[in-house]
């Protein structure tokens, strides 16, 4: 069955550049939405960014142009690229998939049945 797990969480400095790593396996929607979702401590879990079978991806208005997603020539990897980042960027991030198209970053978690355990960044000022 799907499963994922994310890597490559840690600490930098305010400015300094991240990236994450997801692992899905046992993938078998054709069409599919993958997505990386933060949730600091208090706070509601959002979707930052989105990625879609056909290729389409999704940001939220606060990582726009500082963040990409993409997946690698085989889609075995699914990566978060994190640029400029700010201390508010800190929160643990999760990988997410679920069945469809037409991916959008203002879909909420309760849309994805299928999570990773998390990897925790920090971003110091």
């Amino acid at each position: 069955q799907l499963q994922l797990a994310e890597s490559g969480g840690g600490s930098v400095q305010a400015g300094e550049s991240l990236r994450l790593y997801c692992r899905p396996s046992g993938y078998e929607y054709a069409r599919y939405c993958l997505a990386w979702f933060r949730q600091p401590p208090g706070k509601e879990r959002e979707a930052v960014a989105t990625i879609g079978s056909d290729g389409t991806t999704d940001y939220a208005d606060s990582v726009k142009g500082r963040f990409t997603i993409s997946q690698d020539g085989a889609k075995n990897w699914l990566y978060l690229s994190m640029d400029n980042t700010r201390p508010d960027d800190t929160s643990m991030y999760y990988c997410a998939s679920r069945g469809g198209s037409y991916c959008s970053a203002t879909q909420g978690p309760a849309a994805y049945p299928y999570w990773g355990q998390g990897t925790q960044v920090t971003v110091s000022s």
